[in-house]
């Protein structure tokens, strides 16, 4: 009788277990500067693609969370990882992440050095994947809309995308490459030319259009149908 009831109760503990792995949700963080910050607003791309889950009936299949913060750059992505990210036991980090080293290099003359930036990136991304946690890289977007490459800082934005896309091809990390799906957009729908107003609200952060547009690039690739 008592190794019938021990066969019942292994049963019933394998079944509750199956369960609870199946009801698990998995855990993205947007980690990154104030456009992430700004993404978990009530018109932001994070907001914008839990609703697009919902639509889809899959809310009960991700759990999004931001960790973006204001004025952010590599390095401080790095230096707060710890106790921004790892703490919330993410199965997936989507890195957004190289707008204000690039901008602040002509606004403040505080931006960071592309050699600098590919190392701490790197470093970034090996103790992410020490943890076994899946990495989602995006490329910077864009500093002003001008589609005749007068936007002062295209060339280190390019540069710096590079960098981006390098490191995710050797270290097979899955890639949003917003700065090309920006350029592709604007070029088709800026026939004036404007500085703003395309995707962007001031050359750099997201108008509603640009919460969109992200939150549709975002989940072709970081939830793929």
């Amino acid at each position: 009788m008592k190794f019938f009831s021990r066969v019942i109760l292994l049963l019933i503990i394998c079944i509750s277990a199956m369960s609870m792995a199946k009801q698990k949700k998995t855990r993205i963080v947007f980690f990154g500067d104030s456009i992430t910050q700004a993404g978990v607003g009530p018109n932001g791309y994070i907001t914008k693609m839990k609703k697009m889950l919902e639509e889809n009936g899959k809310a009960s299949q991700y759990e999004l969370i931001g960790a973006g913060i204001g004025g952010n750059k590599v390095y401080d992505l790095y230096l707060r990882m710890d106790d921004d990210v790892l703490a919330k036991n993410p199965d997936v980090v989507v890195i957004w992440v190289g707008v204000n080293d690039v901008w602040h290099k002509a606004s403040s003359g505080t931006g960071t050095d592309a050699d600098k930036f590919e190392k701490f990136y790197t470093a970034m991304i090996k103790k992410f994947q020490a943890k076994n946690i899946q990495l989602v890289l995006c490329t910077p977007s864009t500093i002003g809309e001008k589609t005749d490459y007068s936007n002062q800082q295209d060339g280190d934005l390019n540069q710096y995308s590079n960098i981006i896309r390098k490191l995710a091809k050797a270290n097979n990390c899955k890639l949003v490459d917003l700065r090309s799906d920006f350029h592709d957009y604007i070029v088709k729908n800026n026939p004036d030319n404007k500085e703003s107003g395309i995707l962007t609200r001031d050359r750099v952060h997201l108008n509603e259009k640009g919460d969109t547009f992200v939150a549709e690039r975002m989940m072709e690739v970081v939830m793929p149908k």
